[in-house]
């Protein structure tokens, strides 16, 4: 063989093993999103209980598990709200579930007194799963410098101090029956190469998916899973600001039950198809073209919102 036709025999199988990669990569891609099988989700406990279960993920998240049969402990800040959901859930609910709230406001409380809480109101009780949903972000999108202090504390506190805190509070029962799942909805907008001008939310969605990988490697073998759940634009207030761009938007139905699906598997993940693709296509282009694109966007977003603030 002549060194020539070595070098082609050598690229095509390259080529070869490069398409049989991707070819693996995408039929295991389509079992995962759509075909491999949930967990139990009895099977860790019969309780599970939901940070910022009023609204949005966390809501949706809450009838859901309700649906499978999961008594429910709903953590949030405003007793109205806990109470209507609670109601909500037992009149739609097909499944005879238990309904607790915990009021707390993670954004006015120490970490100490929030580990302290939710350890009282979760005494007794059976917890299998832990949900930190709980959220905060920016209003609109503005620069660094221009994010008040209060704002600055509630997003360092809701979004990183608080699951952390909520987190040690539930593990030792887990580690005492040997099982259980936790799940910290994160952002896979962390996973771009920037997102300017929504600075801490973005860091502080990082630090929940470090923090969650972390701890998975230091739980995994006494029986629980953790996960950091790591979406990109569903349908809540966050994103209201973003209804003009519905195609980039998941339902809130459609990711509960996306998510659902997931727990127990793997500890990073972007539950649900759609996001996954854009995801994907992000991450394939070059950081320079993403960051242009994202400052761009988030500068126009600000305009906006200065504008409606101003009106």
């Amino acid at each position: 063989m002549e060194l020539h036709e070595f070098f082609i025999v050598v690229a095509i199988a390259i080529g070869l093993v490069s398409v049989c990669k991707s070819l693996i990569n995408c039929v295991r891609w389509v079992w995962v999103m759509f075909l491999r099988p949930p967990r139990d989700l009895k099977e860790y406990g019969s309780w599970a209980i939901i940070t910022g279960s009023t609204d949005g993920i966390g809501k949706a998240l809450a009838f859901e598990m309700a649906s499978k049969g999961l008594n429910l402990v709903l953590v949030g800040r405003n007793p109205s709200k806990l109470e209507a959901t609670s109601k909500g859930i037992r009149e739609n609910c097909h499944e005879p579930v238990k309904v607790k709230s915990i009021v707390i406001d993670l954004a006015k409380v120490s970490g100490e007194q929030i580990a302290k809480t939710i350890e009282e109101g979760i005494k007794g009780l059976d917890v299998g799963i832990l949900v930190n949903n709980a959220g905060v972000t920016y209003p609109y999108a503005r620069f660094f410098h221009e994010v008040d202090l209060e704002l600055m504390e509630s997003i360092t506190k809701v979004n990183m101090e608080a699951p952390t805190w909520v987190t040690r509070a539930v593990l030792p029962g887990m580690l005492k029956k040997k099982k259980g799942a936790i799940i910290n909805i994160g952002s896979d907008l962390s996973e771009d190469p920037s997102l300017p001008l929504y600075t801490l939310y973005a860091a502080s969605k990082s630090y929940l998916k470090i923090f969650s990988r972390c701890i998975s490697l230091e739980y995994k073998e006494h029986g629980i899973d953790i996960q950091c759940q790591a979406p990109r634009f569903v349908a809540t207030e966050m994103t209201s600001h973003l209804k003009s761009l519905p195609l980039l938007i998941a339902s809130l139905e459609k990711f509960s039950k996306a998510s659902i699906r997931w727990i127990g598997y793997d500890h990073l993940c972007n539950p649900y198809w759609s996001h996954s693709v854009q995801g994907f296509m992000i991450h394939a282009c070059p950081d320079a073209l993403v960051n242009a694109l994202t400052f761009w966007m988030c500068s126009t977003l600000r305009n906006r919102g200065q504008m409606k603030e101003t009106q």
